[in-house]
């Protein structure tokens, strides 16, 4: 057989192997899919519904770096708040944030409000490529290529932390995973199929969430398994491979919470632009991530009998953070650039969690919403 024919009939059945392994994992996905709001079941995918772009991209910005049972409540909050994204363009930024508050990542928060302005401006129609949804604000790669897929059925290839260990894994990358994320990508991309490639990436994504998970994979339940070189190897959780990760720096400062007799909390709000930019907090030192604070009482605000209320923790991206908490009792006006928050309004703020940690240690329970609120 010549050369040329021996290469052509390799790569066919390559393709046609590609092909299978993509058939299996869509019959896997039809059985034993996860049923999430935002999702379009493979049902009622295959009688002509296909996924909202707006309620797709919302959960996709939710779910960078956030766990999808976190991200559930948030979700459903939105979507009955802003149903559409006009809906969310036409509301208070400060009420967007407010509504984030917890999940974390608050620049995604601000990319959001960002870009759902922008869509609606558009007549409130996303870009139905991966090109087209990279110009919109906080649109990166993988989510450019989830919302491309899922929303509109593109052979887009979609790698998340899912899809990154299920590659490894299949094929046994040996290079560590900051290296190799070129070659999962390229490898997907030839899984895609041009059938279903939205269902095809939430099947990736599920398998690497509900069965090739990080620890003690279910493998005997995948459908792909005869095919993983992992399996074959007999070590599947050795991949991916990392390297060592370096300590996080730690720093330190202080949290003055500032109570009124009737329960109100001396608040402000953050710089917009930084860490936690645009969220509402209490007073504290001058800590960032890369310099510490204060963290006695003498560096307070202003001056009152600021008792001692306990320390504590929070460990941001890049580094770790240990905050002394002082509380006092005290009447009058805010101070410029202050606001007090009315005990029944304090669960309803902007305060990202490390805030709601630190109003905790001082007033247990001030954070949580009152009863009978919804």
């Amino acid at each position: 057989m010549a050369p040329l024919d021996q290469t052509r009939k390799a790569s066919q059945k390559a393709a046609s192997e590609d092909m299978g392994i993509a058939s299996r994992l869509l019959a896997w996905y039809d059985a034993h899919h996860r049923d999430l709001l935002w999702r379009v079941t493979p049902v009622a995918f295959a009688r002509g519904v296909r996924a909202d772009p707006y309620r797709v991209w919302l959960s996709e910005v939710m779910l960078q770096q956030t766990t999808v049972e976190a991200v559930k409540a948030y979700f459903r909050n939105f979507v009955e708040k802003w149903p559409t994204v006009e809906a969310l363009a036409a509301a208070p930024a400060e009420d967007v944030m407010k509504a984030w508050a917890g999940l974390g990542y608050y620049s995604r928060a601000r990319n959001l409000k960002a870009c759902a302005d922008l869509v609606a401006l558009r007549g409130g129609h996303f870009p139905d490529t991966e090109a087209g949804l990279r110009e919109l604000p906080g649109i990166g790669a993988y989510t450019a290529a989830a919302i491309a897929a899922i929303a509109f059925d593109r052979p887009a290839a979609v790698v998340d932390g899912n899809v990154e260990r299920v590659m490894t894994r299949f094929y046994s990358i040996e290079a560590p995973l900051s290296e190799a994320k070129p070659e999962i990508r390229a490898l997907v991309e030839k899984l895609v199929p041009q059938a279903r490639p939205g269902d095809f990436a939430q099947a990736m994504m599920d398998l690497g969430a509900t069965i090739c998970t990080p620890k003690r994979p279910r493998c005997m339940l995948c459908p792909v398994r005869e095919d993983c070189s992992a399996i074959l190897s007999g070590d599947p959780e050795r991949f991916p491979v990392r390297l060592p990760k370096d300590d996080k720096p730690l720093r330190r400062g202080a949290a003055f919470v500032a109570e009124r007799a009737d329960g109100a909390i001396l608040m402000r709000k953050r710089p917009e632009k930084g860490l936690l930019g645009g969220m509402t907090e209490v007073p504290t030192t001058g800590w960032t991530a890369r310099i510490d604070g204060a963290t006695t009482a003498n560096a307070a605000p202003f001056s009152a009998d600021w008792r001692r209320a306990g320390q504590i923790g929070h460990v941001f991206t890049h580094f770790a953070l240990e905050l002394e908490i002082f509380h006092a009792r005290v009447n009058g006006d805010a101070p410029s650039g202050h606001f007090w928050s009315l005990a029944h309004e304090i669960s309803g703020e902007a305060l990202p969690t490390v805030m709601k940690k630190a109003i905790e240690a001082a007033i247990p329970g001030a954070t949580k919403r009152p009863k009978g609120m919804q």
